[in-house]
């Protein structure tokens, strides 16, 4: 198996970072006279700590995760891309996913001309370990799985899972942004066990606050470090930093959240079965559904004009005649099943 080294893009092992001046301090100081910023309006006249210390200290504590081995980012889409870069070739290397699965993974390969190839799952969204890793070649660098998955909703099968972890030499992503709705545990407790796994998380979904751009990516401390050298300076601003440390203070509130939308969604699938338009509801371990109804594209048209958004994902591969739906307020499914039970057969 080859080190972890020689996974690494030789440029980015022999880059030299950049060292900025909150890099190059750390302590207790009154004077600031080193990174040529405006003396007045603090605190956001400074810039914001690089390495997010405080917050990654408290992210460290919910998750049971060492401060090493986090990373954040302008939301997992961040992460994704850095990976891209510190550890694939462009045009020489390649990447494996599932399909369907995300949608970011393909356009952040495009974007750093890596090429990337898809597997598809079986019928039930599932993954299939064996047929996956037939695809691997000598320049296969990661593979991206995404559980549970999007646009499924489906936590794939733990098993074959661990046999891409104990069988791949690569690097292994799984994506978990909605594992706060999961049944499942998280994989970051297996993170010591499987050194070249990196996990991805966000506030984006449970916590509410996609707005504030912040994802996390666990890892081996190793990984981290890499991360950490080819990342942007300051790529994650004081007011995301203050706004995730208010959020994670008390985590009460948003088990509520989470319970509220669990409870919604099991209302949602128990009641659109009787909707006639809706044909099948897949299996979920996420805060949205997907259903195949009589004709995707038509019955979102006509959600649309009775003001109602949803995703059609009726060209996405297995999802013919399909939509995904997130879970709403109790306000908003209600007026979702009432245009639903509405919509001509």
């Amino acid at each position: 198996m080859k080190k972890l080294k020689d996974l690494v893009r030789p440029s980015i092992r022999n880059l030299k970072p950049y060292s900025s001046a909150r890099d190059e301090f750390q302590g207790d100081a009154s004077v600031f006279l080193d990174a040529n910023e405006n003396p007045y309006n603090k605190p956001y006249n400074r810039y914001p700590d690089p390495l997010q210390r405080q917050l990654k200290a408290r992210i460290s504590e919910l998750k049971e995760v060492a401060a090493d081995s986090i990373f954040l980012g302008n939301g997992s889409d961040e992460a994704i891309d850095l990976l891209i870069r510190a550890f694939c070739e462009p045009v020489t290397d390649n990447i494996l996913s599932i399909d369907p699965s995300y949608g970011m993974y393909e356009v952040s390969a495009n974007v750093n001309n890596v090429p990337f190839r898809k597997v598809k799952l079986d019928k039930n969204f599932d993954l299939d370990a064996d047929r996956l890793l037939k695809e691997v070649d000598e320049h296969t660098k990661i593979i991206f799985l995404c559980s549970p998955n999007n646009p499924s909703g489906n936590n794939l099968n733990r098993q074959e899972i661990y046999k891409v972890l104990d069988r791949f030499t690569g690097i292994v992503v799984i994506d978990e942004a909605y594992i706060d709705f999961s049944s499942l545990p998280s994989f970051t407790t297996e993170l010591r066990k499987y050194p070249r796994m990196v996990i991805l998380q966000t506030l984006s979904k449970a916590f509410g606050a996609a707005a504030i751009r912040l994802g996390m990516a666990f890892a081996a401390p190793e990984i981290i470090a890499i991360l950490n050298k080819i990342k942007y300076p300051y790529n994650i601003n004081l007011l995301t930093q203050e706004k995730a440390l208010e959020l994670l203070a008390d985590v009460a509130p948003v088990k509520k959240q989470i319970a509220r939308i669990l409870s919604e969604r099991n209302t949602l699938e128990s009641t659109m079965h009787q909707i006639p338009c809706v044909q099948d509801i897949y299996p979920t371990d996420a805060n949205f559904i997907l259903i195949k109804v009589t004709d995707a594209n038509a019955t979102y048209d006509f959600l649309v004009k009775e003001g109602i958004i949803v995703r059609n994902r009726n060209t996405v591969t297995l999802c013919n005649d399909c939509l995904r739906i997130t879970i709403g307020t109790p306000k908003e499914n209600n007026k979702l099943l009432e245009a639903l039970n509405k919509m001509p057969v």
